[in-house]
């Protein structure tokens, strides 16, 4: 078996350490003997090369990188990737890219930057003045049918940790939040969501970078991906994540989080 990683705008958009999720996928492939194959999509990229694709990764970036992105990504491109998210295919949309996949950005200088309209949602900066989501965040996955999925691999409820940096606030209209706010900011600060889900589209404000500290969502991506890819279910070999399970408890600590709170 093998999976093909596409690697949106890998020089534009991998703000805050975002690389670390195509690593995270790719070794735990290669642990389980899974081949893969890493294809950045960007500039020179010529649009049917995203058919190939089995599961996609786009990072954060800043308002200038946001907006070369975008016109970039027109016509054969769009809808090439439009494509790929309407069949299911999985990906992971972190910061930057959620709000280009939403309607638009609307920075605090500058016109609005036009997204894909792929989730219907909107992001906005409140202005120079007002303060950044910064700091650590957790919140538990809700969205459906992922949190039941995630709840059987587990044997528990799904809760995230990442880190969060971002002035827009995102808002949601039909497409579901990806998740419910336990501690942070999340998508605006205000209505305690967090993040979107909409097929096997993963959104979310979460950083860290996110899959080192959650691999349970990495192991979904790639057992999903192996399942719409050859059409059959797929049970992954269990790995070792003892290192990581220690590091979630130490943040948990360090957060005065308890696992009563972690739920609730």
């Amino acid at each position: 078996m093998e999976l093909t990683i596409g690697w949106l705008y890998p020089t534009l958009m991998s703000t805050y350490g975002d690389r670390g999720n195509v690593i995270c996928l790719q070794r735990r492939c290669q642990w389980r003997g899974i081949g893969v194959k890493i294809l950045p999509l960007d500039r020179e990229t010529e649009a049917d090369r995203l058919e190939t694709v089995d599961v996609i990764v786009g990072g954060g970036a800043q308002d200038r990188q946001q907006e070369i992105v975008m016109r970039d990504l027109k016509g054969a491109k769009v809808e090439r990737l439009r494509q790929k998210i309407e069949q299911g295919t999985p990906g992971v949309f972190t910061c930057g890219s959620p709000q280009l996949l939403g309607h638009y950005y609307e920075p605090a200088l500058g016109e609005k930057i036009e997204g894909l309209g792929i989730l219907d949602l909107v992001s906005k900066h409140p202005g120079f003045n007002a303060r950044r989501c910064i700091g650590n965040v957790v919140f538990e996955i809700t969205a459906s049918p992922l949190a039941a999925e995630l709840s059987a691999m587990l044997g528990e409820k799904p809760v995230v940790i990442g880190f969060e940096n971002h002035g827009g606030r995102t808002y949601l209209n039909s497409t579901a939040p990806l998740g419910r706010v336990i501690q942070g900011y999340g998508n605006n600060g205000q209505d305690k969501t967090e993040g979107a889900f909409y097929r096997h589209a993963i959104a979310t404000y979460s950083h860290g970078p996110l899959l080192p500290k959650n691999p349970f969502i990495a192991d979904w991506l790639i057992q999903t991906a192996l399942r719409e890819k050859y059409q059959q279910e797929i049970s992954l070999t269990k790995l070792d994540d003892t290192l990581a399970r220690s590091a979630r408890e130490a943040l948990f600590k360090r957060l005065e989080l308890t696992t009563a709170a972690k739920s609730a």
